[in-house]
């Protein structure tokens, strides 16, 4: 990764504090009194596995909610007695598997899957935990068979969420208005599900429904605001040039400094003709210090960064060109795309190896269409 971060100037070192009183920075959430408790506990007995899947499991909420990376290793920390064992309880496991594939790991996090789901005697619970895990990494890859095979196997133990995995993985296989109409009927009898919202969202953004997909993402936003799916409407805002409304959107989260907000903010703040020296260094520091914690994993940040902020675009499209490397979601082929587009006939060879790719996967999306009509399937 160090030959692709040579577009980001080098700055100072980090900041070391001189004492434990020193005051770094601020969260924006309270740590509560029960959560203060778990830890005294563990302080004292780190081998309490129920108390450290607890702290872990919601570690890991906080850091999805807030987008704070911190939080990863708080949720490993109580993990520590069983991070290393083959053989840890399934809870550990799973919650191990969880925290790796936080911190892209992914090859980690699917053997420990992969590994639990071979256990005979595991709990079905369990198992349908592992599968759904598993397949939605094997999905991130755009293993679409491993991914496939895993959702047919949790029919039995989770009807819903196997309906909704295997209609998402319809949706990138050539039956995109098929899969949004499923996704819409599992939805229909429920109090709205924020996860279910939030896939009919995307899809709907796919599939060029500019009515829907704004107003799935919103209520995907009313049920739990995480900083993911603010992230996801401001990219649909300033995919329209409505950057105004995306930098309103993006300030009135109470976790707007999170790393993910603070780029879009930085883009939508260009896009406005704003000055953007103060945002984007920190940004540049941000990024530099995700890959201190985690090298070479963080390369669809970084790409959108020297595409969208620098004005970079051979630099963008070598780093979009590792991304997609490591994952493939849609959100990463439009990036592709967009790099290659802007780098010109550096691009052309990337740019058609990927038409060639999603062509034979049966890929539909209407973003792609609209940047290169040779992507219209």
């Amino acid at each position: 990764m160090a030959a692709l971060m040579l577009s980001l100037p080098s700055g100072a070192e980090p900041f070391v504090p001189q004492d434990d009183a020193t005051v770094v920075q601020r969260l924006p959430y309270r740590i509560d009194a029960a959560e203060r408790q778990r830890r005294a506990a563990l302080a004292r007995d780190p081998g309490q596995l129920a108390l450290a899947a607890a702290e872990a499991r919601e570690a890991l909420r906080r850091a999805r909610v807030h987008g704070d990376p911190r939080e990863l290793g708080a949720a490993q920390a109580a993990l520590a007695p069983w991070w290393g064992q083959a053989d840890a309880p399934a809870q550990a496991v799973l919650l191990r598997a969880r925290v790796r594939q936080a911190q892209h790991d992914f090859d980690a996090a699917l053997a420990d899957l992969h590994r639990l789901l071979a256990r005979p005697d595991l709990a079905l619970a369990d198992r349908a935990q592992a599968l759904l895990d598993a397949a939605a990494l094997h999905q991130l890859r755009a293993e679409l068979p491993q991914a496939r095979g895993l959702c047919e196997q949790l029919r039995a133990a989770a009807p819903l969420q196997a309906s909704a995995c295997l209609a998402e993985l319809d949706s990138l296989t050539g039956q995109a208005p098929a899969a949004a109409q499923v996704l819409a009927r599992l939805g229909a009898d429920r109090s709205p599900a924020p996860w279910l919202a939030l896939m009919r969202a995307e899809l709907a953004e796919r599939l060029g429904d500019d009515a829907a997909a704004p107003m799935l993402y919103r209520l995907a936003l009313a049920g739990e605001d995480e900083v993911y799916t603010r992230a996801a409407l401001a990219d649909w805002l300033l995919a329209r040039q409505r950057a105004a409304e995306a930098l309103t959107l993006l300030e009135r989260s109470p976790d707007a400094d999170a790393d993910a907000l603070l780029l879009r903010r930085v883009i939508a703040m260009r896009q406005l003709g704003r000055d953007t020296t103060a945002l984007a260094a920190r940004m540049r520091e941000r990024l530099r210090a995700a890959d201190r914690r985690e090298p070479g994993k963080h390369a669809r940040e970084q790409a959108r960064f020297a595409l969208d902020v620098m004005q970079q675009p051979r630099d963008a499209l070598r780093l979009a060109q590792a991304n997609w490397g490591l994952q493939r979601e849609p959100a990463d082929a439009v990036l592709l795309l967009r790099a290659a587009l802007a780098a010109g006939r550096e691009g052309d060879e990337p740019r058609r190896a990927l038409a060639r790719e999603l062509r034979a996967m049966g890929w539909q999306d209407a973003r792609l269409t609209a940047l290169d009509r040779s992507f219209a399937s």
